[in-house]
């Protein structure tokens, strides 16, 4: 077997449809909840940030609300600040009030600790007028949040900084508490969502496997139609195989037809030949040669009718008819180099034929034209609207000649296969029937009449337009 074919039996199917659908659907499923989930996350770790800053802010507007200077020009209260951990050392939530050449005043919390603060950096420290935060590890294993604000107090023109810090232990066991829940949140959600879009998958092929299954009974059970109501979105599907089913039923009927022609076309010559050999006739030459271009001739017409099938089936064929037309012309008046042969009409139209079938059709006819005429062919393409009426859809061509004709009542018979009229001359008798079969395989027509122009025969072919 060649290497081209034995790639084309050996090709494995695609990657499953499902399992498509799946690992895209995965795919944008992590890539949503991680970009969610990571926004969401920032967004609640700084609304709890917010939170905590804002109670310590809290703090520190009260603490200088309660803030007055004696008369030794240093800071004190004149109401004790609420929060019972300001009182217990090593409580995690510290204040302190730094100023000038002051020694630092602090919370119990801090016992023998003192915080360095930002705005109290001699007197280049900057003045922070509105509350400043930041963040502080000076206390080993203890990081720190600390707000502060530089404020001069009545009565005073010394900078006095104040201050509350806070140890984050407490922020940082809220944050992790919320990065938890939202871990376990989004992964039931995504595995939710998997579970969710595998059913939805399932569900939604599952027509498919219907299909399936139904071709299955076609194989199985000789049925001949997807009969199953089917969902719209795979209804086209069904229809086009039913069709192409169909087809195959044709072309199979007309194989089957063609084949059953032959042979009863075979058999009397076979038996005419049979009956001379066995009763050793003495013109048993002439009868061989005679039958013998009997079977040629139906065997010639039957291969024609199988090239236009074969060629049919391969796909949507575009040939331009006038173009045809010329090279048919040079032919034919090589062998009739005494007639005259016109050719009339639309330049551009391109007829749904294989070229080597319009050849046949347009070469039978105007060879035949040629042949029983009068010396005198012509041929129209497409004639103007005031002569036939233009379909949209079908080419009509005009083969005529200035011959005797064919009467009307011989019209029909004609087309029969090796029905000739004259019979001085050679020929199969084929011509026209092969002219009819063609153009029927093709969705064309054929008709017999009388020329106007030339008085002898008309032949008017039908052809389907190309797209």
């Amino acid at each position: 077997m060649p290497a081209d074919v034995t790639g084309l039996a050996t090709s494995t199917p695609l990657a499953s449809l499902a399992r498509r659908m799946g690992l895209i659907a995965a795919g944008w499923i992590f890539v949503l909840l991680l970009v969610g989930g990571v926004a969401l996350e920032r967004m609640l770790t700084t609304q709890v940030e917010s939170n905590f800053d804002e109670q310590l802010e809290y703090i520190l507007t009260a603490m200088i609300a309660s803030a007055e200077i004696d008369p030794f020009g240093e800071v004190w209260f004149y109401r004790t600040l609420g929060d019972q951990r300001f009182l217990e050392p090593g409580s995690g939530l510290y204040w302190q009030i730094s100023g000038g050449e002051y020694e630092p005043i602090a919370s119990r919390s801090l016992w023998d600790r003192t915080l360095k603060l930002e705005g109290a950096i001699g007197e280049g420290g900057h003045f922070d007028s509105e509350a400043h935060f930041h963040n502080s590890d000076q206390f080993a294993g203890e990081p720190l949040r600390i707000a502060e604000r530089t404020v001069i107090l009545p009565g005073s023109e010394t900078r006095w900084t104040f201050a509350v810090a806070s140890a984050t232990e407490q922020m940082d066991t809220q944050v992790g508490r919320v990065r938890l829940i939202l871990i376990w949140s989004f992964a039931v959600l995504g595995l939710g969502l998997l579970v969710m879009a595998t059913l939805q998958i399932r569900y939604g092929l599952s027509p498919l496997r219907r299909v399936r299954a139904a071709i299955q009974n076609l194989r199985t059970t000789g049925a001949n139609r997807i009969t199953e109501p089917l969902p719209l979105e795979v209804q086209p599907l069904v229809d086009e195989l039913n069709a192409l089913i169909e087809h195959s039923e044709k072309q199979a009927e007309e194989a089957r037809r063609h084949a059953g022609n032959l042979a009863h076309a075979l058999k009397t010559p076979l038996t005419v030949l049979t009956n001379a050999a066995t009763a050793r006739a003495p013109d048993l030459g002439e009868a061989v040669m005679r039958e013998t271009r009997t079977m040629q001739r139906h065997v010639d017409h039957h291969l024609a009718r199988a090239r236009a099938v074969g060629r049919r089936a391969v796909g949507h064929a575009k040939t331009n008819v006038m173009g045809c037309a010329e090279a048919v012309r040079r032919a034919v008046e090589r062998l009739h180099p005494d007639g005259r042969l016109d050719i009339a009409g639309s330049r551009s139209a391109t007829v749904a034929l294989e070229r080597q079938d319009l050849d046949e059709l347009l070469g039978n006819l105007i060879e035949n034209a040629a042949k029983y005429g009068g010396g005198s062919v012509f041929v129209t393409i497409d004639p103007d609207e005031d002569e036939a009426p233009r379909d949209p859809k079908q080419c009509l061509i005009w083969v005529e000649d200035d011959g005797p004709g064919i009467p009307e009542a011989e019209r029909i018979r004609i087309f029969d296969r090796g029905v000739r009229l004259d019979t001085d001359k050679p020929g199969t008798g084929l011509g026209l029937a092969i002219v009819r079969d063609v153009a029927e395989i093709y969705g064309g027509s054929v008709r017999l009449g009388t020329s106007e122009d030339l008085g002898g025969l008309l032949v008017e072919l039908r052809l389907p337009r190309a797209d």
